[in-house]
Order: C-alpha cells, then sequence, then structure tokens
C-alpha cells in the first residue's frame, strides 16, 4: 500500500468518526423541539450532548485539515466548486454553536424557544448536506480538464443527492434517538424509544435505496459487502430496541453509520472527486496528492497525535457517561 492509499483510507476513517459522533449530536438537535415538552426536559436533552457537541466537530476540522495536507488540489475543487453549499453548512454551524451557549442567557421563555429551534436548523442543515456533498463525489460534479470545477450550485442538486441528503438526515435521527434513550432519563428516554422505533422502517427504506444506488452500479466488491453490513446493521438495530436492548442498538446505528461512509469511499476510489465532464478529468489519489516527502511527514504526525486526541476524547466520554436526569445539575 502506497502513501496515497494510505491516506484516503486514513481520510475515510476520519469521516467514519466524524459522522458516528457528529450524527448522533445532530440527530438531538434535531429532536430537541419535539421530544422536549418544557424548557426543563429540553435542558436536558442539550446536556446530554453538552460536554461532547464541540469534541465531536473536531473529527469534521481533523478531516477538511487531512485533505488540505494530503491532497490539496481535491481540497482546492471540492471548497471552490461546493462554496454555497460549505457556506451554509458553516453558518448553520456557527448559529448551532452560538445557540448552545446563549439560551440560558436570560430567563425568557421566549428567548429559549428562539435558540432552541436556531439549534433544530443548526443540526438540520449540516445533516442534510452532508449527504448531498458526499453523494456528489461519486456522482460527478462538472470539473474540467485544470481541475476548476465550472458548474454551479444547482449542478449539486438531483435525485441521487437528494436521497443522500434524507439518508443521512434519517441515520442520524434515528442514531440520535437512540443516544437519548441512553443518557436522558424519563420521560425523554420513553419519547425518544417511540420516536425510534417510528423512524426505523423510514430509515431502511432510505439508506438502503441510496447505498444500493450508491454501491452495485459501482460493481466494487468491498462497496457492495459495505452495503450489505450497513443493511443487516441497520435491521438489527430496529430488532434489539425492540426487545429492550437499546445499548445494542445505539451500536448497530453506529456500524450502519460506519460502513455507510465504508461504502461511499470503496465506490469512490481510486477516484476523490468524479468529473462529469470527461472521466479523464476525474481527481484520483495520485493527481490531486501533495509530494511524497510530506505524505511521509503527515504519517509521522498522525502517529503521534491522532492517540492522544482518541485518549483524551475517550476520557471525556467516560467522565460524562452517567444519564442526564431531573436530579443532575444542568448546565445549558
Amino acid at each position: 500500500m502506497d502513501l496515497n492509499t494510505l491516506w484516503f483510507i486514513l481520510i475515510a476513517v476520519l469521516f467514519i468518526g466524524f459522522f458516528f459522533l457528529e450524527g448522533f449530536d445532530y440527530g438531538v438537535g434535531i429532536l430537541l423541539p419535539f421530544l422536549g415538552k418544557k424548557d426543563e426536559e429540553r435542558r436536558m436533552i442539550i446536556n446530554t450532548i453538552g460536554p461532547f457537541w464541540d469534541g465531536n466537530e473536531v473529527w469534521m476540522i481533523t478531516a477538511g485539515g487531512a485533505i488540505f495536507a494530503a491532497f490539496p488540489n481535491w481540497y482546492a475543487t471540492l471548497f471552490s466548486g461546493f462554496y454555497i453549499a460549505l457556506f451554509l453548512l458553516l453558518a448553520a454551524l456557527i448559529v448551532r454553536a452560538v445557540s448552545f451557549e446563549y439560551r440560558s442567557k436570560v430567563e425568557s421563555q421566549a428567548w429559549r424557544n428562539l435558540w432552541d429551534w436556531a439549534i433544530f436548523f443548526g443540526s438540520l442543515i449540516p445533516a442534510i448536506l452532508w449527504g448531498v456533498a458526499v453523494a456528489n463525489l461519486v456522482k460527478g460534479t462538472p470539473i474540467d480538464e485544470n481541475m476548476t470545477f465550472v458548474g454551479n450550485f444547482f449542478d449539486l442538486l438531483s435525485p441521487f443527492t437528494i436521497l443522500g441528503g434524507l439518508a443521512t438526515l434519517f441515520a442520524f435521527l434515528l442514531h440520535g434517538a437512540y443516544f437519548l434513550t441512553l443518557k436522558a432519563g424519563s420521560p425523554i428516554m420513553e419519547r425518544a424509544k417511540a420516536t425510534a422505533d417510528k423512524l426505523w422502517i423510514p430509515t431502511i427504506v432510505i439508506a438502503g435505496l441510496f447505498l444500493v444506488w450508491l454501491s452495485f452500479p459501482s460493481g466494487k466488491i468491498l462497496s457492495i459487502l459495505a452495503t450489505l453490513i450497513a443493511a443487516v446493521a441497520l435491521i438489527g438495530a430496529g430488532l434489539q430496541a425492540r426487545a429492550g436492548k437499546l445499548g445494542w442498538a445505539f451500536a448497530l446505528t453506529g456500524v450502519t453509520i460506519a460502513f455507510f461512509t465504508i461504502s461511499l469511499f470503496a465506490a469512490l476510489y481510486p477516484n476523490v472527486m468524479v468529473s462529469s465532464i470527461d472521466p479523464a478529468y476525474n481527481l484520483t489519489i495520485y493527481n490531486a496528492s501533495s509530494s511524497p516527502y510530506t505524505l511521509k511527514v503527515m504519517t509521522v504526525v498522525a502517529l503521534i497525535f491522532v492517540p492522544i486526541v482518541l485518549v483524551y476524547q475517550g476520557w471525556t466520554y467516560y467522565t460524562f457517561r452517567e444519564r442526564v436526569t431531573r436530579d443532575v445539575e444542568l448546565e445549558y
């Protein structure tokens, strides 16, 4: 395995970690106004992700940094071509971050409702846009011989990419609902369980259709196998939840998201972006990459610092492992 392939795999791993962690994060934010009937309940919901949400976003920043350093041409084409979508994503994330900090600054129900809905939209928009974005990587966008995106925002929208946005939305919603069954006390736990039961079948249909549409036309065995594993895990998640094994249900939605991401990257490899104009203009792990020396230096740096980040984040989840109930002092 050469360093180009290694870094393609490492970026895929970063996106797996990001979608797994930020996936339940987004799901909880979207469910907030519906599962929390009064302010105390909404504060309980927010506090389930309060210690984690900003740390989870580090995975996104790290993935973006890895793309910039390892595949600068991919980064340049991606960020110029997806500029409007990424601007909307960034704006939503800023609003979301501000909302967590500002909602309890004023003792007013109208004020808190405003920021609760800001958390909702700040979670909903990224949950959809990430699916649209990654679907476009495989589907293809107008890229010319100079690795320049020559289309517009509406070129990013198609039945396939919209289905991709819905697939990530429903997957994150289900993942977030199962997370709340593990982290929130009554009555949020029961409402989250009932919501997850309702979301399960639609998620199977939407995510399953997208994955089949993604993997089978590619003809790549790893992508097809990852799709099958994701489907089995998603079916198993609902069955485990109905048997009362909610920890297993959450773990299996995590497996679904992980193999969803593997299927996508496997279908994409060795490309990093596909040109809809001419396959000769595809960006690959070779023509979009940094120099071999840069990749070597990055590999050494990653071997040193990634384990430190993993240990720190693991410690955070261990420290705040207790269920959030009415008896817990609420921060947000």
